[in-house]
């Protein structure tokens, strides 16, 4: 079992950045680690890609909907506009999907 402890650099929290040069330091900080997370998400495509049996399994509607939904429960407990987490989510998680088909068919295809 893993634990993620995220690190993030060094930045002024957003009510405290002055100047536009603070604001995207902040933002590039973020950035940063959010790629560290993707990265993350994408080995988990790889391993649904070597568990599923059938390519056709890819693709699941229901579990897409169930993520969005729960991403949307976290956007609002975050104090993240859900006008941009589902655009972002969906997005996400279509390129995942594609990213899953390849990953398939690289291994098993």
């Amino acid at each position: 079992m893993i634990k993620t402890t995220l690190t993030v650099d060094e930045r002024l929290a957003p009510a405290d950045c002055s100047t536009m040069p603070d604001v995207r330091k902040g933002v590039d900080a973020l950035d940063r680690a959010l790629v560290r997370l993707l990265a993350e998400r994408q080995g988990y495509m790889d391993a649904a890609a070597r568990i599923k049996a059938d390519r056709s399994k890819v693709f699941d509607r229901a579990r897409i909907e169930d993520v969005v939904d729960k991403v949307k429960a976290a956007a609002r407990e975050s104090g993240l506009s859900e006008a941009i987490a589902e655009p972002v989510w969906r997005t996400l998680i279509d390129r995942c999907i594609a990213y899953e088909y390849d990953s398939w068919d690289r291994t098993k295809g």
